[in-house]
């Protein structure tokens, strides 16, 4: 099993988005505390893979998860989804106990 893995749309949709923002392509996820289930992902694109980090890369893009958030994320795959609901990053987390409605937040 993988550390984390990065979904061919995600991929595309961190490209798109560096692009346009003239970053690199190198999507990070992070877990805090907070959220309506105790922990909640947190998104953001990132200037370099720290050396800690835990990193999985497909079509030229990298997804970095810290040395501590992936104990949360372990085996995690992240998509980017287009539904009724709009456009979001969406983390599979197989380590989640629960989970709130909006698939932010998550227990364990």
């Amino acid at each position: 099993m993988a550390d984390i893995d990065l979904s061919p749309s995600a991929a595309a949709r961190v490209a798109a988005i560096a692009a346009k923002q003239g970053k690199p392509a190198i999507l990070r996820l992070s877990v805090e505390g907070g959220g309506c289930s105790g922990f909640q992902y947190r998104f953001g694109l990132a200037e370099a893979v720290e050396p800690d980090d835990v990193s999985a890369e497909r079509d030229g893009v990298t997804l970095v998860v810290d040395d501590v958030s992936i104990d949360l994320v372990r085996g995690s795959a992240v998509d980017f989804v287009s539904d009724l609901g709009g456009q979001a990053f969406k983390v599979t987390n197989p380590n989640a106990t629960a989970g709130c409605g909006c698939g932010t937040s998550f227990s364990v």
